[in-house]
C-alpha cells in the first residue's frame, strides 16, 4: 500500500467514530425537536380555528391532548408550588393536576385565537443544559418584533417533554409561576390555588369551560 493510500485509510479509521457520533447526536436532536414542530403546527392550526370563529370549547377540545402530551404537566405543577407540594394531600393534588391542566390549555386558546400570517421558526441546534435541551423558537408575525420563544426539554422514559418556557430568551414561566402561586398554598392546604386557577379559566374560556 502506498503512503497516499495508508493516509487515506488512516483517516477513514479516524473519521469513522466521529461520523457515528454525529448521527447519533443528529437522531438525538431530532428526538428533541419534535415535540415542539408538532406544538408549532397546533398552534398555527389554533390560531387558524380561531379565525374561522370556532368557538373556545372547540379549541380547547383539540389543544387538549397535544399539549397533554408534549408537555410534563404534573413535573411543571409540582415545581411551580415548590418544596411545599409534598405536603398537599392526594385528592387536593389530583384536583390540582386537572385544574392546572386546564389553566395551561385555556391560556393558550386564549393567546393565540387569530391568523394573521404568523409563523414559528426553530433553530435545528439543540443546546445542552445537564441533562435538559434546549430548543430555540421564534413567533414570528406578519409585521412587528418576533417573539423569542426557548423550550426547557426534559427525558421523560423515552420521550422528551417541555418543562419550562423561557420567554425572550430568560423569563422562565415556572420561576413566574412559582412566585403567583406562593401565597396561595399553605402546608396541607391548595384550596385557595385551586378556586383561583378555576376562576381563571371561567374568566379565559368565558365560562365555556368548568373544571369540578
Amino acid at each position: 500500500m502506498n503512503r497516499r493510500l495508508m493516509i487515506a485509510a488512516s483517516m477513514a479509521g479516524l473519521m469513522a467514530p466521529m461520523l457515528a457520533r454525529a448521527a447519533a447526536s443528529d437522531a438525538g436532536d431530532a428526538a428533541v425537536l419534535a415535540p415542539i414542530t408538532a406544538l408549532d403546527a397546533a398552534l398555527i392550526a389554533l390560531m387558524k380555528q380561531g379565525s374561522k370563529g370556532e368557538n373556545f370549547k372547540q379549541r380547547y377540545d383539540t389543544l387538549m391532548p397535544v399539549i397533554a402530551k408534549i408537555y410534563d404537566l404534573d413535573m411543571i405543577l409540582s415545581v411551580s408550588v415548590g418544596l411545599i407540594w409534598s405536603q398537599i394531600p392526594a385528592a387536593q393534588q389530583a384536583t390540582l393536576k386537572q385544574v392546572f391542566a386546564a389553566y395551561t390549555v385555556a391560556t393558550y386558546v386564549s393567546s393565540f385565537d387569530s391568523y394573521n400570517g404568523q409563523r414559528f421558526t426553530e433553530q435545528k441546534t439543540v443546546r445542552v443544559l445537564g441533562p435538559r435541551r434546549i430548543v430555540a423558537t421564534q413567533l414570528v408575525p406578519k409585521t412587528g418584533k418576533p417573539v423569542d420563544l426557548d423550550y426547557v426539554m426534559t427525558q421523560i422514559g423515552a420521550d422528551w417533554r417541555i418543562t419550562d418556557v423561557l420567554f425572550d430568551g430568560t423569563i422562565s414561566k415556572v420561576a413566574t409561576q412559582r412566585s403567583d402561586f406562593s401565597g396561595l398554598v399553605m402546608p396541607g392546604d391548595a384550596s385557595k390555588l385551586i378556586a383561583a386557577l378555576r376562576k381563571k379559566v371561567a374568566t379565559l374560556s368565558g365560562g365555556a369551560i368548568t373544571v369540578n
